[in-house]
């Protein structure tokens, strides 16, 4: 771990001790094997497992015994992790640096309930936006928002970026058995032009409706993708006043969404506690709502808050998002862990994975603690994945014979929401069959018991004792949905707070995004700015070169 103190809550001369205890611990616990301690524990599976919020929990095939969670349990208390739970459902300002709260669990609190800031009851606010959600949605899905010429829409394009687009694009392909049919959503993030042209493609102007996200209006990829699609818009219908019954905005920027030509009553506001990697239940999830529906939307809502009210509430041996936030921590920090996978078998869930890796890096991803001191030890760990059973015939190798060690979550539903013979079971043998394998692998007298020859022998020996986790539910609804991101979101803010970091803010994307407008003149023929490294000068020119080729 290094010397230092852990975090800046909780009682530090805990903290330590409770770190070094684990540190002796993981002596232990390094050399057991998984065949073992299920050997030695016939009730193993189901004391390692947890339900709650239509979720159920199997973390039995992890690298720990009996004494593993209740010690992680004790530093998470020494961290104070409970007054942090607290802390941001009160509204307190646990974003330090940008010095005002974390609230994406007001976006899903039903009415009724109160969480005041400043003397603002945000809850009250949130429905005021919802409202205005549900009654826009309302009308554009049963034809009677119309378009400039007066047809109805057909095709919603979300242009955004990083939040404002994975959350939406993820939960469209996740909830498509719930969407409205009749209608083609679309989405555009990245500042390729190819990305816009294929959005545009074939999209009828005159029934094709524009959802721009951008918290401030300014954001450079989704408005050079917002202009285009402007200029595509208007070069069809031949008019600027086209632009009132085609583009709506989510942002605060009123200013500038007037000036873009866009009806301020057709802008949808959220708030600047809301984070982007957080706000895919907020008006950020408009398009998500056109395309299921408001009374869909509302169980996804439902679902978000079901896990809130348990990671609030739960103690934190029986808490889902503690328990997978410690065990994150126990494999990053004592294993030596760079890496988690995260395998959804199920196909609609396929952008699930790049959701996380927004979620996760960009909250954990920190390098100083909330007292801007260094961070003493590893933080978030890279997360990546892909839907089974695709996973199994790439990347599974390195999984089960590899020489790192990857903790995977694998994630299953028991129905199909599109069954079709026996493929759904087959699906689900394949992910019991994976967990199985990564935990007890194959020896060498298995191998050898086959018929195996002797030189033949090392390479199919399978080593095992690779930890996972299997999180399933009954079905993959809105509700399931909702429940299964703020698992995760929870988890997340769990392990910032053992870590002593702040999970919602982003600061290092901010250099990139400062250099790129410094740069966008030389690209386009300019003067370079005035320092700039050899490299950068050297590719500049080699641009230019290469753009003259034809």
């Amino acid at each position: 771990m290094g010397g230092g103190t852990i975090g800046q809550r909780g009682d530090a001369q805990a903290r330590q001790a409770t770190w070094q205890v684990l540190i002796e611990h993981h002596r232990d616990v390094a050399g057991r094997d998984l065949r073992d301690l299920f050997a030695q524990d016939a009730e193993r599976g189901s004391r390692f497992s947890i339900a709650a919020a239509g979720l159920y929990l199997d973390y039995s095939k992890h690298l720990i015994t009996e004494q593993t969670i209740p010690l992680l349990v004790q530093l998470a208390e020494a961290c104070g992790l409970r007054e942090a739970i607290d802390a941001m459902f009160a509204g307190e300002p646990i974003n330090v640096t940008e010095r005002r709260p974390a609230l994406h669990v007001a976006l899903r609190m039903p009415k009724g309930a109160r969480i005041v800031v400043e003397g603002v009851d945000v809850v009250e606010q949130v429905h005021h936006v919802l409202d205005q959600m549900r009654h826009f949605a309302d009308k554009v899905r049963s034809g009677q928002w119309r378009g400039f010429t007066g047809k109805p829409i057909r095709t919603i394009i979300n242009i955004g970026i990083g939040g404002s687009d994975l959350g939406p694009v993820m939960a469209y392909h996740a909830l498509r058995p719930y969407a409205e049919p009749n209608l083609d959503l679309r989405f555009v993030a990245n500042v390729d032009p190819w990305d816009c042209a294929q959005a545009l493609a074939g999209a009828d102007p005159e029934q094709t409706l524009i959802v721009v996200s951008s918290k401030t209006f300014t954001t450079a990829e989704t408005m050079a993708n917002a202009q285009a699609a402007r200029r595509w818009l208007i070069d069809a219908l031949g008019s600027d006043a086209a632009v009132e019954r085609h583009f709506v905005a989510v942002s605060t920027n009123a200013d500038a969404v007037r000036a873009f030509g866009i009806d301020t009553a057709n802008m949808f506001g959220f708030w600047d506690w809301v984070g982007g990697r957080y706000s895919m239940d907020s008006a950020i999830g408009l398009s998500t709502m056109l395309a299921i529906g408001p009374k869909q939307f509302e169980q996804l809502l439902a679902g978000f808050h079901a896990m809130d009210e348990h990671f609030r509430s739960a103690p934190f041996t029986a808490n889902l998002p503690v328990i997978m936030g410690l065990l994150t921590v126990w494999y990053r920090n004592f294993f030596g862990a760079a890496s988690v996978g995260v395998m959804p078998y199920e196909q609609r869930l396929s952008r699930f994975p790049a959701y996380l890796q927004q979620l996760t890096m960009e909250s954990n991803g920190k390098r100083v603690m909330l007292d801007g001191r260094p961070v003493p030890h590893a933080t978030a760990p890279v997360l990546w994945g892909e839907p089974g059973t695709n996973g199994q015939h790439s990347f599974f190798q390195l999984l089960h014979q590899g020489t790192e060690l990857v903790p995977v979550d694998f994630i299953a539903f028991a129905r199909s929401a599109t069954p079709i013979g026996d493929q759904q079971d087959q699906l689900l043998a394949n992910a019991l069959a994976q967990a199985q394998a990564l935990a007890f692998g194959r020896t060498a007298d298995e191998v050898r018991a086959a018929g195996t020859a002797e030189w033949l022998v090392p390479h199919q020996v399978v080593p095992g004792n690779r930890p996972n986790s299997m999180i399933l539910a009954s079905e993959l609804t809105p509700f399931h949905l909702g429940t299964l991101i703020a698992l995760y979101e929870h988890s997340v803010y769990t392990q910032s707070v053992i870590w002593g970091i702040d999970a919602f803010d982003q600061w290092g994307v901010e250099l990139g995004k400062l250099l790129a407008r410094t740069l966008v003149p030389a690209v386009q023929g300019g003067e370079l700015p005035a320092q700039v490294d050899s490299s950068t000068r050297n590719l500049l020119a080699t641009l230019a070169m290469l753009a003259d080729l034809r």
